[in-house]
């Protein structure tokens, strides 16, 4: 399973679960190795798939850094981090993310839109 690290060690995502606000954007960064891309590019799929069908999902995109970078971010809008909570803790999503290759890294966080 890919090893979860918090961008801001006050707010680790378990405790950002907690929170009930909405709407809320996910970025997921991940560190992914060279030979390991296609492979979690593959389950990543799968992952969203799953994801697009739950209640209160709205979009996702995946991005790519450059310049050979080994980086890959996840940006996903949700209605709400109930929802997301709930997806992310259904059975058979954490199936999916077991099958995670240890050596990836994950930093989630969530965010809520700043008015300017």
């Amino acid at each position: 399973m890919a090893e979860l690290q918090s961008l801001d060690p006050n707010t680790p995502i378990f405790a950002q679960f907690k929170e009930k606000t909405g709407p809320i954007v996910l970025a997921n960064t991940f560190f992914v190795p060279e030979e390991r891309t296609e492979e979690f590019l593959s389950l990543f799929r799968r992952q969203a798939e799953f994801m697009k069908a739950q209640p209160g999902f709205v979009s996702l995109q995946m991005h790519r850094g450059t310049a050979g970078s080994r980086l890959l971010m996840n940006v996903a809008v949700w209605e709400s981090t109930e929802a997301l909570a709930t997806a992310f803790g259904s059975p058979e999503f954490q199936r999916m993310a077991a099958e995670s290759p240890d050596d990836i890294v994950s930093y989630p966080h969530i965010f809520e839109q700043v008015d300017l």
